[in-house]
């Protein structure tokens, strides 16, 4: 907590307390990075196995029964642990998402345009996530980034992001819609592929996200040390 200032200083009331968010935001960059890795990887196997389908069906000799196998086996668990890496990922960005939420509401208390519940629901909600976690965002940046500065934040690197991320959605979305529906071995090969596309634009929006994660950690750390030089002192940050 901040030491209440003696009354004869002058000082303004302190603020509420702000939330820690360096372990938080390496948590997330950490999380990011290592889906990008695991993208990687999964990518690879994907035209791995890609290429066998096409040995088999340029003769069914050229592939033996053991090794279908085991690429069959190969290629379902890069599928789940893709789908592991993701939730981990996602999950470490919400956490860091709703810390610094918490403190742009002190830095702000009405400069958000959603309430804090839609800092989550406003991802899984159909047709408004378009534009609600970018909302959110923007938000959080502004209230972040504006006090000590003479001018309002440029916000490339959050548009960037958010037009990689929702290309990046819908290409995945596209890539597991194929993959569902192939029932031929060629259907397969060509999903497969599509598959790495979708990597690897998740990994450029992977990339921007570190990006935005570093910017708004940087800006509230910056307003935590204003804060000290005002009050003297301040929560471990």
């Amino acid at each position: 907590m901040y030491p209440p200032p003696p009354p004869s200083s002058g000082y303004p009331p302190p603020p509420p307390p702000l939330r820690p968010v360096r372990g938080v935001a390496l948590f997330a960059v950490v999380a990011l990075v290592c889906n990008c890795v695991i993208g990687v990887v999964v990518a690879v196997i994907d035209l791995w196995y890609a290429g066998l389908i096409d040995r088999l069906l340029a003769g069914t000799d050229s592939v033996s029964d053991a090794e279908a196998g085991v690429a069959d086996l190969v290629y379902g668990l890069s599928g789940i642990l893709e789908f592991l890496a993701y939730v981990v990922c996602v999950v470490a960005f919400l956490v860091w998402l709703f810390r610094v939420r918490a403190n742009a509401e002190i830095f702000s208390p009405g400069g958000h345009r959603r309430s804090r519940p839609w800092v989550f629901f406003g991802w899984v909600v159909p047709i408004i996530s378009f534009w609600f976690p970018k909302q959110v965002v923007d938000d959080i940046w502004y209230a972040s980034t504006r006090a000590g500065h003479e001018s309002a934040p440029q916000r490339g690197v959050i548009n960037a992001w958010w037009a990689a991320w929702l290309l990046a959605a819908f290409v995945a979305n596209a890539a597991g819609r194929l993959l569902f529906r192939a029932e031929e071995p060629e259907q397969l090969a060509d999903a497969s592929r599509f598959d790495v596309v979708s990597i690897g634009l998740t990994m450029i929006a992977a990339v921007l996200a570190i990006a935005v994660v570093r910017k708004i950690t940087e800006a509230q750390e910056q307003q935590v040390r204003a804060t000290l030089t005002t009050y003297g002192s301040h929560p471990a940050f």
